[in-house]
């Protein structure tokens, strides 16, 4: 990962995609905004409880540094809806993943703990932002995705780069229930009792669809330990949101 900043406000950048001339993207850490208490400091999640003045500047913040004008979000439900976004004014409504050829369209997906995933097809020049949770992976929303950008763009999954934010790590993604809530074919990703490795859940499904080992970057930054940088729902039920955004150019 490539870490970047402009003031105090900082975010990543996935090596795999960072040379693309006609792609943006970051990955935001929590410093830079204006936010106070459990939502220090650059909080851009609503329904939070946070301020909504003090929530817009944090996103103003943030779209200004990757010179994003025009930006789009889902209401995400931890499920596996897809949404293919034509243009700024788009109501999405209820999805966790929001897919585009559009230039100029940001798309942003907001996390803590959870994966938020890019994924561009470099040669129909089309992009996804993914929200997946558990519940995402138990449903394959990345299957999913991947499905959908062949369905309509004709995309090669060999060809599709993908890029996974930080997210919670092996050892805090504890499933006392996990018989009930992950199915079997998970269990042999149980690195500890009752601890699974989600990144590499991830990992296997995003294979199962075709993309090529080569083409995946996984942070591998756990957000439940690094409070510093991250908000975490696990550590912190009361909490923020962080933000990971893409465009074309």
């Amino acid at each position: 990962m490539i870490r970047k900043n402009k003031g105090e406000l900082e975010w990543l950048e996935f090596e795999l995609l960072a040379d693309i001339p006609d792609l943006v993207h970051g990955i935001f850490l929590r410093h830079g905004g204006v936010s106070q208490g459990p939502y220090y400091s650059l909080n851009i999640g609503g329904g939070t409880g946070d301020d909504s003045k003090k929530i817009a500047e944090n996103r103003r913040r943030i779209f200004e540094a990757l010179n994003i004008k025009q930006w789009v979000e889902g209401k995400q439900v931890h499920g596996n809806g897809v949404a293919f976004v034509e243009d700024s004014h788009q109501r999405v409504g209820e999805c966790d993943a929001l897919i585009t050829i559009k230039k100029g369209i940001g798309l942003m997906i907001k996390h803590a703990d959870c994966q938020a995933a890019i994924i561009y097809d470099p040669i129909h020049r089309a992009i996804a932002n993914v929200h997946s949770g558990w519940r995402g992976n138990v449903k394959n929303i990345y299957g999913t995705v991947v499905q959908k950008m062949r369905s309509r763009f004709r995309s090669n999954p060999k060809n599709l780069l993908v890029g996974i934010s930080p997210s919670l790590g092996p050892t805090q993604a504890e499933f006392i229930n996990y018989r009930l809530e992950l199915p079997e074919e998970f269990w042999e990703f149980q690195v500890s009792p009752y601890h699974f490795d989600l990144w590499a859940i991830a990992r296997f499904q995003l294979e199962e669809s075709g993309i090529l080992p080569h083409h995946i970057e996984i942070a591998e930054i756990c957000t439940y330990t690094q409070e510093r940088d991250y908000f975490s729902y696990r550590r912190n039920k009361t909490s923020g949101r962080n933000a990971t955004c893409v465009m074309l150019s």
